[in-house]
C-alpha cells in the first residue's frame, strides 16, 4: 500500500483547486513546527521542560515552560516564510505583524500553542490548535481589526495531538483529514482520510465539578444523560473528560460524542471559558467539516462576529443530534 505524505496530500489539494501554493506552504511550515513541539513534549523531564515558567499569559493564567517553548517555536517557524501578514497567539496580548526584515504574505495565523498544558506534568495528551484567515485586501500594516472575522471566513484550521503518537488533523473546508507522524522518517503520513462524526452518540464530555454553576438547559440535558435507561433518554451514557480540548475533540472526531464547556455563572462576566479565535472557531470548522455541529447553545459558533482578539465563548460541539438537542433546550428555556 502506497504511503501518502502530508506534502503529497497538500499538493493534490492544490491541484484540485482547494488551496493555493502559499496556503499549502503555510500548512507545511505549521506541520514542521508541530514536529518540533512534539520532540519537546516527548522528552518531558529529560529535557527539563516540565513545570511552571514563572510567568502569566494574557489570560492571567500561569504559563508552563512548554507553553512558552511551543509559542516561540510557532512564531520562529512562521515569521520568515513569506506566507503571513501577521500572527496572533493565545499566550500574547497583542498581534505580531511580520517584521519588515521578511517578506509579507496574505494570510493571518492564530494559534493556541499548547492546549491542555495543565496536563503536561502528569503525562496526559496535549495539543496545538490553529486557524488561518486571509488578510483583508489593501491592509498594508495589519492590525487587530484585520483579525475580527467570523469563523466562516477561515480558509483552513487544524490541530495536533501529542499522545502515544503525534497526529495532525487538517481541514480546508473539504472534509477532515488526519496524519500520523512517522518519527523515524520525520514525515506526517496520511492515515485517517475523510474523518466523520456519527450523528448519534452515547458519550459526553463536560467538567462535572461545575454542575452547580450551569444554566438550567445544561443541567436538564446532563441530568437526562445521567438518568440512563431509567430516564427520558432510555439508554445509558458514558462521561469522558480529559481536561484538554484537543484530546476530547479528537476522541469525538474518532468515534463520536459531545463536548461541552457551557456558559455558567462563574464565567458569565468573561463570556465563557474557551477562546473564540484560537479554540472555538478552528474546532468548530473541523467538527462541521466532519458532519458534526458546533454552537454556543444559542448560536452557531462560526457565525459569531468577533469583537476582540481574546474573546471567550461557551462551546457545545460534536455529534449533530446531541448538539441540536442542547440548542433546543436553550431555546425552550
Amino acid at each position: 500500500m502506497r504511503r501518502v505524505t502530508l506534502t503529497q496530500f497538500l499538493i493534490e489539494q492544490q491541484r484540485k483547486g482547494l488551496m493555493d501554493a502559499d496556503l499549502r506552504l503555510l500548512m507545511e511550515v505549521v506541520a514542521r513546527a508541530v514536529k518540533a513541539i512534539a520532540v519537546n513534549v516527548s522528552k518531558g523531564a529529560l529535557a527539563g521542560v516540565l513545570g511552571e515558567a514563572g510567568s502569566d499569559n494574557v489570560q492571567g493564567e500561569a504559563q508552563k515552560k512548554l507553553d512558552v517553548i511551543a509559542n516561540d517555536i510557532l512564531i520562529q517557524a512562521n515569521e520568515w516564510g513569506g506566507h503571513l501578514a501577521a500572527m496572533a497567539s493565545e499566550e500574547v496580548e497583542e498581534i505580531r505583524p511580520i517584521s519588515s526584515d521578511y517578506p509579507r504574505g496574505g494570510f493571518l495565523l492564530l494559534f493556541d500553542p499548547l492546549d491542555g498544558s495543565s496536563n503536561i506534568d502528569v503525562n496526559i495528551s496535549v495539543g496545538t490548535i490553529f486557524s488561518v484567515l486571509r488578510c483583508p485586501e489593501g491592509s498594508k500594516a495589519p492590525t487587530e481589526a484585520d483579525f475580527m472575522q467570523p469563523g466562516t471566513a477561515q480558509v483552513a484550521a487544524g490541530y495536533s495531538v501529542y499522545g502515544p503518537s503525534t497526529q495532525l488533523i487538517l481541514t480546508v473546508g473539504d472534509g477532515v483529514h488526519g496524519f500520523t507522524l512517522d518519527r523515524e522518517m520525520g514525515s506526517f503520513i496520511y492515515t485517517h482520510p475523510n474523518m466523520t462524526i456519527p450523528e448519534d452518540t452515547k458519550e459526553y464530555a463536560i467538567n462535572a465539578s461545575n454542575a452547580r454553576y450551569w444554566e438550567a438547559p445544561v443541567q436538564r440535558y446532563v441530568g437526562e444523560l445521567q438518568a440512563g435507561k431509567e430516564g427520558p433518554r432510555e439508554r445509558d451514557f458514558n462521561m469522558r473528560w480529559v481536561a484538554s480540548m484537543v484530546a476530547d475533540v479528537h476522541r469525538i472526531l474518532t468515534r463520536g460524542g459531545i463536548f461541552m464547556y457551557p456558559m455558567d455563572s462563574k464565567m458569565k462576566a468573561q463570556g465563557g471559558k474557551l477562546r473564540l479565535m484560537y479554540e472555538a472557531n478552528p474546532m468548530a470548522m473541523i467538527v462541521e467539516a466532519a458532519g458534526g455541529a458546533a454552537s454556543t447553545g444559542r448560536e452557531r459558533i462560526l457565525e459569531i462576529q468577533p469583537t476582540k482578539l481574546h474573546q471567550r465563548v461557551p462551546v457545545v460541539l460534536g455529534s449533530k443530534n446531541e448538539v441540536e438537542r442542547v440548542v433546543r433546550y436553550h431555546l425552550e428555556a
